[in-house]
Protein backbone atom coordinates (compact mmCIF):
# COMPACT_ATOMS: atom_id res chain seq x y z
CA UNK A 1 0.00 0.00 0.00
CA UNK A 2 1.09 3.33 -1.04
CA UNK A 3 2.57 5.64 1.88
CA UNK A 4 3.79 2.44 3.57
CA UNK A 5 7.23 3.75 2.55
CA UNK A 6 6.68 7.84 3.30
CA UNK A 7 8.77 9.40 5.63
CA UNK A 8 7.68 12.99 7.29
CA UNK A 9 10.65 14.82 5.06
CA UNK A 10 8.34 13.24 1.92
CA UNK A 11 5.26 14.16 2.77
CA UNK A 12 6.20 17.95 3.92
CA UNK A 13 7.34 18.04 0.57
CA UNK A 14 3.99 17.24 -1.06
CA UNK A 15 3.50 21.14 -1.06
CA UNK A 16 6.92 22.89 -0.51
CA UNK A 17 8.12 21.56 -3.57
CA UNK A 18 4.88 20.24 -5.37
CA UNK A 19 5.13 20.12 -9.01
CA UNK A 20 2.46 21.37 -11.51
CA UNK A 21 -1.07 19.59 -11.21
CA UNK A 22 -1.87 16.77 -13.70
CA UNK A 23 -2.98 19.04 -16.99
CA UNK A 24 -4.76 17.51 -20.11
CA UNK A 25 -1.97 16.87 -22.20
CA UNK A 26 -0.34 14.46 -19.55
CA UNK A 27 -3.55 13.30 -18.32
CA UNK A 28 -3.95 12.00 -22.00
CA UNK A 29 -0.66 10.36 -21.85
CA UNK A 30 -2.18 8.09 -19.12
CA UNK A 31 -4.03 6.23 -22.32
CA UNK A 32 -3.24 4.11 -25.30
CA UNK A 33 -4.60 5.46 -28.50
CA UNK A 34 -8.37 2.78 -27.84
CA UNK A 35 -8.30 5.17 -24.80
CA UNK A 36 -6.82 1.69 -22.29
CA UNK A 37 -4.99 2.66 -19.30
CA UNK A 38 -1.33 2.87 -20.08
CA UNK A 39 -0.38 3.61 -16.78
CA UNK A 40 -1.17 2.03 -13.27
CA UNK A 41 -4.02 2.99 -11.72
CA UNK A 42 -1.94 3.47 -8.60
CA UNK A 43 0.79 5.27 -10.37
CA UNK A 44 -2.14 8.07 -11.34
CA UNK A 45 -4.05 8.19 -7.97
CA UNK A 46 -0.55 8.99 -6.22
CA UNK A 47 0.25 11.86 -8.30
CA UNK A 48 -3.29 12.99 -7.72
CA UNK A 49 -1.89 13.10 -4.26
CA UNK A 50 1.13 14.73 -4.25
CA UNK A 51 -0.07 17.08 -7.67
CA UNK A 52 -3.69 17.65 -8.16
CA UNK A 53 -5.87 17.55 -11.36
CA UNK A 54 -5.90 20.58 -12.87
CA UNK A 55 -9.14 21.65 -14.20
CA UNK A 56 -9.30 20.89 -17.59
CA UNK A 57 -8.79 17.47 -16.17
CA UNK A 58 -10.85 17.02 -13.32
CA UNK A 59 -14.33 16.05 -14.84
CA UNK A 60 -13.02 12.91 -17.02
CA UNK A 61 -10.40 12.21 -13.70
CA UNK A 62 -13.39 12.06 -11.33
CA UNK A 63 -15.18 10.07 -13.51
CA UNK A 64 -12.56 7.33 -12.93
CA UNK A 65 -11.97 8.13 -9.44
CA UNK A 66 -15.85 7.33 -8.58
CA UNK A 67 -16.46 4.52 -10.16
CA UNK A 68 -18.80 6.34 -12.92
CA UNK A 69 -16.42 4.63 -15.16
CA UNK A 70 -13.95 1.74 -14.93
CA UNK A 71 -10.10 1.82 -14.96
CA UNK A 72 -10.37 -1.03 -17.11
CA UNK A 73 -12.52 0.48 -20.04
CA UNK A 74 -11.50 1.94 -23.01
CA UNK A 75 -12.77 4.83 -24.72
CA UNK A 76 -15.75 3.23 -27.06
CA UNK A 77 -16.80 1.21 -23.57
CA UNK A 78 -16.44 4.94 -21.88
CA UNK A 79 -18.89 6.39 -24.05
CA UNK A 80 -21.60 3.44 -23.41
CA UNK A 81 -21.42 3.53 -20.41
CA UNK A 82 -22.08 7.24 -20.22
CA UNK A 83 -25.07 7.07 -22.49
CA UNK A 84 -26.51 4.15 -19.97
CA UNK A 85 -26.18 6.41 -17.27
CA UNK A 86 -27.83 8.86 -18.92
CA UNK A 87 -30.74 6.57 -20.00
CA UNK A 88 -31.24 5.14 -16.23
CA UNK A 89 -30.99 8.66 -15.07
CA UNK A 90 -33.81 9.52 -17.32
CA UNK A 91 -35.79 6.43 -16.01
CA UNK A 92 -35.10 7.45 -12.37
CA UNK A 93 -36.65 10.71 -13.55
CA UNK A 94 -39.84 9.35 -14.67
CA UNK A 95 -40.22 6.95 -12.31
CA UNK A 96 -40.39 9.79 -9.52
CA UNK A 97 -42.68 11.61 -11.31
CA UNK A 98 -44.94 8.41 -11.53
CA UNK A 99 -44.86 7.31 -7.30
CA UNK A 100 -44.72 11.55 -6.62
CA UNK A 101 -48.06 11.44 -5.97
CA UNK A 102 -47.98 8.42 -3.73
CA UNK A 103 -45.07 9.44 -1.79
CA UNK A 104 -46.46 12.87 -0.80
CA UNK A 105 -49.82 10.63 0.69
CA UNK A 106 -48.13 7.70 1.88
CA UNK A 107 -44.40 8.29 2.71
CA UNK A 108 -44.88 10.83 5.77
CA UNK A 109 -40.94 12.48 5.75
CA UNK A 110 -41.67 12.91 1.62
CA UNK A 111 -43.15 16.84 2.19
CA UNK A 112 -41.35 17.91 5.22
CA UNK A 113 -37.96 16.55 3.14
CA UNK A 114 -39.07 18.00 0.12
CA UNK A 115 -39.96 21.27 1.83
CA UNK A 116 -36.17 21.63 4.05
CA UNK A 117 -34.27 20.70 0.24
CA UNK A 118 -36.04 23.90 -1.34
CA UNK A 119 -35.55 26.43 1.93
CA UNK A 120 -31.91 24.79 1.37
CA UNK A 121 -31.44 25.73 -2.02
CA UNK A 122 -33.35 29.09 -0.99
CA UNK A 123 -30.04 30.12 0.66
CA UNK A 124 -27.64 29.31 -1.25
CA UNK A 125 -25.38 31.83 -3.34
CA UNK A 126 -25.99 30.87 -6.92
CA UNK A 127 -24.09 33.54 -8.47
CA UNK A 128 -20.90 35.27 -8.43
CA UNK A 129 -18.76 38.47 -7.33
CA UNK A 130 -19.74 39.58 -11.12
CA UNK A 131 -23.43 38.77 -11.26
CA UNK A 132 -22.85 35.33 -13.49
CA UNK A 133 -25.20 32.85 -12.37
CA UNK A 134 -23.31 30.14 -11.15
CA UNK A 135 -25.93 27.08 -10.37
CA UNK A 136 -29.25 26.19 -11.58
CA UNK A 137 -31.51 25.86 -8.44
CA UNK A 138 -34.07 24.21 -10.11
CA UNK A 139 -32.12 21.33 -11.89
CA UNK A 140 -30.61 21.11 -8.34
CA UNK A 141 -33.28 20.67 -6.32
CA UNK A 142 -34.30 17.46 -8.97
CA UNK A 143 -31.30 15.97 -8.37
CA UNK A 144 -31.34 16.42 -4.16
CA UNK A 145 -35.23 15.12 -4.63
CA UNK A 146 -34.30 12.25 -6.66
CA UNK A 147 -31.04 10.82 -4.70
CA UNK A 148 -33.54 11.53 -1.82
CA UNK A 149 -36.07 9.07 -3.64
CA UNK A 150 -33.36 6.32 -4.75
CA UNK A 151 -30.37 6.21 -2.11
CA UNK A 152 -32.15 4.81 0.79
CA UNK A 153 -28.50 4.42 2.89
CA UNK A 154 -28.09 8.37 2.58
CA UNK A 155 -31.57 9.83 2.05
CA UNK A 156 -31.06 13.82 2.97
CA UNK A 157 -29.27 15.72 5.12
CA UNK A 158 -28.62 19.62 5.43
CA UNK A 159 -25.49 20.18 3.60
CA UNK A 160 -26.30 17.49 0.66
CA UNK A 161 -27.38 20.64 -1.08
CA UNK A 162 -24.10 22.40 -1.20
CA UNK A 163 -22.21 19.23 -1.91
CA UNK A 164 -24.61 18.32 -4.99
CA UNK A 165 -23.71 22.01 -6.24
CA UNK A 166 -20.31 21.73 -5.85
CA UNK A 167 -20.51 18.67 -8.11
CA UNK A 168 -23.13 19.98 -10.47
CA UNK A 169 -20.29 23.63 -11.24
CA UNK A 170 -18.05 20.20 -12.17
CA UNK A 171 -19.81 18.90 -14.70
CA UNK A 172 -22.32 19.67 -17.31
CA UNK A 173 -25.11 17.44 -17.08
CA UNK A 174 -27.74 16.48 -14.60
CA UNK A 175 -27.28 13.01 -15.46
CA UNK A 176 -23.48 13.22 -14.51
CA UNK A 177 -24.23 15.15 -11.13
CA UNK A 178 -26.30 12.81 -9.92
CA UNK A 179 -24.48 9.66 -10.64
CA UNK A 180 -21.31 11.27 -9.50
CA UNK A 181 -22.58 12.42 -6.09
CA UNK A 182 -23.85 8.75 -5.50
CA UNK A 183 -20.47 7.07 -6.46
CA UNK A 184 -18.87 9.63 -4.05
CA UNK A 185 -20.77 8.92 -1.28
CA UNK A 186 -20.22 4.63 -2.09
CA UNK A 187 -16.51 5.53 -2.72
CA UNK A 188 -15.68 7.45 0.66
CA UNK A 189 -18.02 4.42 2.66
CA UNK A 190 -20.84 7.50 2.94
CA UNK A 191 -18.29 8.91 5.59
CA UNK A 192 -20.19 12.29 5.41
CA UNK A 193 -23.72 10.79 6.30
CA UNK A 194 -24.89 11.61 9.79
CA UNK A 195 -26.12 8.15 10.54
CA UNK A 196 -23.55 5.91 8.36
CA UNK A 197 -20.04 7.22 8.48
CA UNK A 198 -19.99 10.56 10.99
CA UNK A 199 -19.83 9.04 14.42
CA UNK A 200 -17.42 6.23 13.00
CA UNK A 201 -15.38 9.48 12.50
CA UNK A 202 -15.93 11.20 15.48
CA UNK A 203 -14.91 8.15 17.49
CA UNK A 204 -11.83 7.40 15.70
CA UNK A 205 -10.74 10.86 15.94
CA UNK A 206 -10.98 10.49 19.52
CA UNK A 207 -8.80 7.19 19.42
CA UNK A 208 -6.21 9.23 17.23
CA UNK A 209 -6.31 12.10 19.48
CA UNK A 210 -5.48 9.79 22.56
CA UNK A 211 -3.05 7.55 20.95
CA UNK A 212 -1.10 10.33 19.31
CA UNK A 213 -1.54 13.58 21.53
CA UNK A 214 -2.20 12.34 25.25
CA UNK A 215 -1.87 15.93 26.64
CA UNK A 216 -4.58 17.17 24.34
CA UNK A 217 -6.65 14.22 24.78
CA UNK A 218 -6.46 15.14 28.75
CA UNK A 219 -7.60 18.21 28.36
CA UNK A 220 -10.52 17.52 26.06
CA UNK A 221 -11.91 15.11 28.48
CA UNK A 222 -11.98 17.37 31.12
CA UNK A 223 -12.02 20.98 30.29
CA UNK A 224 -12.51 20.69 26.55
CA UNK A 225 -15.17 17.80 27.34
CA UNK A 226 -17.74 18.12 24.49
CA UNK A 227 -15.24 19.68 21.69
CA UNK A 228 -14.62 16.87 19.27
CA UNK A 229 -18.80 15.68 18.94
CA UNK A 230 -19.50 19.19 18.07
CA UNK A 231 -17.06 18.99 15.16
CA UNK A 232 -19.43 17.02 13.20
CA UNK A 233 -20.02 19.46 10.34
CA UNK A 234 -16.59 18.76 9.39
CA UNK A 235 -17.44 15.00 8.21
CA UNK A 236 -21.13 16.35 7.33
CA UNK A 237 -19.93 19.26 4.74
CA UNK A 238 -16.61 16.78 4.02
CA UNK A 239 -14.74 19.94 5.18
CA UNK A 240 -15.66 22.37 2.11
CA UNK A 241 -16.64 25.55 4.89
CA UNK A 242 -13.05 25.08 5.76
CA UNK A 243 -11.66 26.59 2.16
CA UNK A 244 -11.32 29.49 0.15
CA UNK A 245 -12.33 28.66 -3.00
CA UNK A 246 -14.43 25.64 -4.68
CA UNK A 247 -10.51 24.37 -6.37
CA UNK A 248 -9.40 24.02 -2.73
CA UNK A 249 -12.56 21.84 -1.93
CA UNK A 250 -12.06 19.71 -5.22
CA UNK A 251 -8.38 19.10 -4.56
CA UNK A 252 -9.01 17.58 -0.85
CA UNK A 253 -12.14 15.60 -1.94
CA UNK A 254 -10.06 14.00 -5.08
CA UNK A 255 -7.24 12.91 -2.72
CA UNK A 256 -9.98 11.40 -0.45
CA UNK A 257 -11.45 9.43 -3.58
CA UNK A 258 -7.72 8.04 -4.36
CA UNK A 259 -7.71 6.29 -0.97
CA UNK A 260 -4.22 7.53 -0.86
CA UNK A 261 -2.30 7.50 1.13
CA UNK A 262 -5.06 5.68 3.08
CA UNK A 263 -8.67 4.62 4.20
CA UNK A 264 -10.49 7.40 5.68
CA UNK A 265 -7.96 9.95 5.28
CA UNK A 266 -10.72 12.89 6.13
CA UNK A 267 -9.83 12.00 9.92
CA UNK A 268 -5.92 12.97 9.51
CA UNK A 269 -7.76 15.91 7.86
CA UNK A 270 -9.89 16.56 10.84
CA UNK A 271 -7.01 15.58 13.55
CA UNK A 272 -4.58 17.89 11.18
CA UNK A 273 -7.08 20.97 11.77
CA UNK A 274 -7.38 20.62 15.86
CA UNK A 275 -3.61 20.56 16.00
CA UNK A 276 -4.01 24.30 14.20
CA UNK A 277 -5.83 25.38 17.55
CA UNK A 278 -4.29 22.91 19.99
CA UNK A 279 -1.67 25.43 21.23
CA UNK A 280 -4.20 28.09 21.83
CA UNK A 281 -6.77 25.62 23.31
CA UNK A 282 -3.70 24.14 26.58
CA UNK A 283 -2.12 27.61 26.54
CA UNK A 284 -5.28 29.68 27.55
CA UNK A 285 -7.15 26.27 29.08
CA UNK A 286 -9.97 26.67 27.00
CA UNK A 287 -13.37 24.60 27.22
CA UNK A 288 -14.66 22.80 24.75
CA UNK A 289 -17.08 25.74 23.69
CA UNK A 290 -14.56 27.63 22.91
CA UNK A 291 -11.97 25.13 21.78
CA UNK A 292 -15.22 24.46 18.99
CA UNK A 293 -15.28 28.02 18.38
CA UNK A 294 -11.43 28.38 17.31
CA UNK A 295 -12.25 25.58 15.31
CA UNK A 296 -14.82 27.18 13.71
CA UNK A 297 -12.72 30.27 12.67
CA UNK A 298 -10.33 27.73 10.47
CA UNK A 299 -11.55 29.04 7.25
CA UNK A 300 -10.04 30.21 4.12
CA UNK A 301 -7.15 27.12 5.11
CA UNK A 302 -5.24 25.83 1.82
CA UNK A 303 -5.85 22.34 0.90
CA UNK A 304 -2.16 21.51 -0.38
CA UNK A 305 -1.06 22.47 3.17
CA UNK A 306 -3.77 20.44 4.87
CA UNK A 307 -3.53 17.34 2.91
CA UNK A 308 0.44 17.71 3.28
CA UNK A 309 0.04 17.85 7.12
CA UNK A 310 -2.43 14.91 7.16
CA UNK A 311 0.33 12.93 5.46
CA UNK A 312 2.96 13.53 8.09
CA UNK A 313 0.59 12.58 10.81
CA UNK A 314 0.00 9.19 8.54
CA UNK A 315 3.85 8.72 8.35
CA UNK A 316 3.58 9.09 11.89
CA UNK A 317 1.19 6.49 12.82
CA UNK A 318 2.83 3.68 10.55
CA UNK A 319 6.08 4.30 12.54
CA UNK A 320 4.30 3.28 15.68
CA UNK A 321 2.99 0.22 17.44
CA UNK A 322 -0.61 1.25 16.46
CA UNK A 323 -3.59 -0.45 18.20
CA UNK A 324 -5.87 -2.63 16.19
CA UNK A 325 -8.47 -0.24 16.10
CA UNK A 326 -7.16 2.34 14.34
CA UNK A 327 -5.06 -0.11 12.28
CA UNK A 328 -8.59 -1.73 10.70
CA UNK A 329 -10.00 2.10 10.34
CA UNK A 330 -7.00 3.46 8.01
CA UNK A 331 -4.84 0.31 6.81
Amino acid sequence: MYCTHLSPIHTHTLYVKRKPPIDKTEWDGFFDENGHLAKSRDFICVNILERGLHPTVRTEAWKFLTGYYSWQSSQDERLTVDSTRRKNYEALCQMYQKIQPLLENLHRNFIETRNNITYDIKKLYDKDPLGNVLIDKKRLEKILLLSYVCNTQAEYQQGFHEMVMIFQLMVEHDHETFWLFQFFLQKTEHSCVINIGVGKNLDMLNTLINFLDPVFAEHLKGKGAGAVPSLFPWFCLCFQRAFKTFDDVWRLWEVLLTGKPCRNFQVLVAYSMLQMVRQQALQESMTGDDILLACNHLIDLDADELISAACVVYAELIQKDVPQSLKDFFL
